[in-house]
């Protein structure tokens, strides 16, 4: 075994992980239509990917509602739960541990995929930002996301018991864990955020009270799988969609010591990752460190030599790897063997087939 921490084990929610190399979540709408259901396609390219020390699947909507993209799978239907059977099936009979990510796009969505033509959010304000949408035609396009409508404190509670049906369902498709994405512009983040979030009842104004609902749907969560179960994706440095909050950083902070004290098994720190992205200050890395008792995952087009030196300062105890990962299915092998990565087919991110998808080969093995 390499000396190096980016392959040294790890036990996470009562799972013992070969290695700190995460696959990060990463939308790639292959659902089965109608009803936005996983499928084998699916199952064989996540099991192709179960050498990662863990498996994050790709975000899922809990509700549809929760909607924003076109052909993205859903966890809250019978036959999305028995279509997500068969990808933990799968990636655990090919050695694997895997988390499914609960999603709520929130105003992040289209007016198509939603009866009356309104997304929801917690204030009616819109985006400026556009979501994947398939056509009549079938083909996809980046349309608008409309102005939203404000959710009313009865909506908030359903939505809450939408995720809390979600942990169940994720529960009985077999997975490890969940990840609650409570990052980049979605419903959660929405929340948090003084530019997204103008309400003035009990779910805004104050940072308290915008960090309300997140804690709701992680206690509604944990209650369903357990706690340790469970892990929250963060994003303070993406400012995209609108979202660019003076008090984000400090409410950030406050979070992560509210969800350790709920003893969530991890924090998923999602950074800006654009070529000329800012770098995330080290006081940042310290103070939520020193904020959060459980396992921190960074993300973020880490290096191999980037993420272990956050790890080897202590300030990460996992590194996640989304681009890498899709077109280099055996990436942990490949990074230990320090073998050139291939890659992807950028036309070939979102919906159709095998083709860029399942069909990237492993070391040593050719492409059919």
């Amino acid at each position: 075994m390499s000396d190096q921490a980016l392959f040294q084990p790890l036990t996470l929610a009562g799972r013992e992980l070969p290695n700190r190399i995460v696959m990060a979540p990463m939308t790639r709408s292959r659902s089965s239509q109608p009803g936005d259901i996983a499928n084998a396609l699916m199952a064989e390219y996540y099991a192709q990917r179960a050498s990662a020390g863990l498996i994050i699947t790709e975000a899922t909507q809990i509700s549809a509602q929760g909607k924003g993209y076109s052909f993205t799978p859903g966890i809250y239907s019978p036959e999305q739960v028995e279509g997500w059977k068969l990808v933990t099936d799968a990636v655990h009979a090919a050695g694997g541990r895997i988390f499914l990510q609960l999603w709520h796009v929130g105003r992040m969505s289209h007016a198509s995929f939603h009866p009356d033509g309104l997304p929801v959010a917690p204030s009616a304000l819109a985006p400026d930002a556009q979501v994947w949408v398939v056509g009549d035609d079938g083909i996809g396009r980046m349309l608008d996301c409309p102005t939203p409508r404000a959710l009313s404190p009865q909506d908030i509670a359903l939505i809450i018991e939408d995720y809390r049906v979600a942990a169940r369902n994720a529960d009985l498709a077999g997975f490890d864990g969940v990840e609650i994405h409570a990052g980049n512009g979605y419903l959660i983040d929405q929340f948090l955020r003084t530019t997204s979030n103008h309400r003035q009842d009990a779910y805004g104004a104050s940072r308290e009270n915008r960090l309300r609902f997140l804690m709701e749907v992680t206690s509604a969560v944990a209650e369903q799988i357990g706690a340790a179960r469970v892990g929250v994706r963060l994003a303070p440095f993406i400012t995209a969609r609108n979202m660019a909050c003076p008090d984000i950083i400090a409410t950030i902070v406050q979070a992560a010591a509210l969800l350790g004290e709920a003893g969530i098994g991890y924090v998923h720190l999602s950074e800006a990752d654009w070529d000329d992205a800012p770098q995330i200050p080290d006081d940042f890395r310290q103070q939520l460190r020193a904020a959060f008792n459980g396992a921190i995952i960074v993300a973020g087009r880490y290096t191999p030599e980037r993420g272990e030196a956050l790890l080897q300062q202590g300030l990460a105890d996992l590194i996640a790897f989304g681009r890498s990962f899709i077109a280099n299915p055996d990436l942990p092998e490949r990074l230990a063997r320090q073998a050139p990565l291939a890659d992807f087919d950028g036309k070939r991110l979102f919906g159709g087939d095998a083709r860029g998808y399942s069909d990237y080969p492993k070391l040593g093995t050719a492409r059919y």
